[in-house]
Order: C-alpha cells, then structure tokens, then sequence
C-alpha cells in the first residue's frame, strides 16, 4: 500500500507582514501536534536557490529584466521541488514553505508588469504540478509594513511603495481568486495576536481537509 502524500503549506505576504516571526512559532506548535517538519524558504533551501537567491536579493549592481528575473525564481523553485520538496511529502511529511510560487505571479506580475496568467502556467511547468494544500496569507496595511522592516531594504523591497502597493493588491486579488487554496490573515495586530489567528485558522482548515494528526 502507497503510503499517504504528506502535507504541503507555503506561507506568504508583503514585505513586514511577519512571516519570519510567524513561521518560528509555528512550526514547533506543529511539531507538538505530530507533524514531521520539513522546513524551506523559496528562493532557498538548496546550493543553486542559495545562489540565486543572493542574485536576485542582494546583487544590486546587476541589471535584471524582469522576465529574467521570474526565471531565475522559477529555477531556484524548480530545483527545491525536486530536492527538497518532493522527496519530503513522498515519506508523507509535512513542508512548510516561506513563500513559493504565489510569491512570483504577484511579484513579477501585478508589481512588476509580467502577465499573470502566463506567469501561473510557466510555474506550474517549472513545479511540474506542485502546489501547496493551503497558502496562509499573512496581510497588514502598508503603513504597518513600512514601520515593521528595521533593516536595510534588500532588491525587491527597494522597488517603492507604489511597487509595494501593488504586491499587496495581487495578492488579496489572487486570495480572492483562490479562496479555496488561500487563506488570508490578518497580521497587524500584536504577533501573539496573530499567532492566535493563525493556528485557529489553520486547525479549521486541517479539521475539514481530514488532515488534522
């Protein structure tokens, strides 16, 4: 008998949404509800998306198209689905992914220019198919965001706050578009506030997906 695919989140949203914080009290509550937790961040969590990360993070001095751009995204997640991803929910674990394919439609798309819907079709080739069971959106105000980054902007944040306006709305368009595959979060109240509301979220979502432990 086959043993059971694993479970696979991504967690996204804007730049001082908080996923990081998030992401650190989260993953050991599901730990303690009796997931095995393969943890990944995209663009990461491999040699080549380690690479590329840097490039498309931190190489301020490079000129990058960005169709060149979303490709080089593209690759680096390619390649973590493969390495990581994949083999993980094969022995039926659960991947928690900061950010993924969701991040480059709105990203490249609706902040950069890129069509979106071609954008969808060259991930789901470069994914060959693999998409999270549930997206948690993490969405604050602008405002809020802006006040929460302490720390020089990397490439992407850089881009202006009419750049970042437009993330924002991708992915509030794409959560509307999507509703059964992202869940949006509230998370510009205090993060035990957050924390609360997303654990709750989620534990409703795993109870009716049958996939609670």
């Amino acid at each position: 008998m086959t043993e059971r695919r694993g479970l696979f989140l991504s967690v996204d949203g804007g730049d001082g949404a908080g996923k990081s914080t998030q992401l650190d009290l989260l993953l050991p509550w599901l730990r303690e509800r009796g997931h095995d937790i393969v943890a990944c961040r995209d663009p990461g969590s491999t040699p080549l998306g380690e690479a590329i990360r840097q490039i498309v993070l931190h190489r301020q001095d490079l000129a990058i198209h960005r169709r060149a751009e979303m490709l080089l995204y593209m690759a680096a997640r390619a390649q973590l689905v493969e390495e990581v991803i994949r083999p993980a929910l094969d022995q039926g674990r659960t991947v928690v992914s900061d950010r993924y394919l969701l991040a480059n439609v709105v990203y490249q798309g609706y902040g950069g220019g890129l069509d979106v819907e071609e954008l969808w079709r060259v991930g789901n080739t470069a994914v060959a198919g693999l998409m999270p069971d549930l997206v948690l959106l993490l969405d604050v105000p602008l405002e809020v965001a802006q006040q929460r980054i302490g720390r020089p902007l990397d490439r992407m944040e850089s881009q202006g706050e009419e750049f970042r306006r437009r993330v924002r709305d991708g992915f509030l368009a794409e959560a509307a578009r999507r509703p059964d595959q992202i869940l949006v979060v509230d998370a510009s109240g205090t993060v035990a506030e957050v924390q609360a509301a997303l654990r709750a979220r989620l534990c409703a979502w795993l109870d009716r997906s049958g996939r609670s432990r």
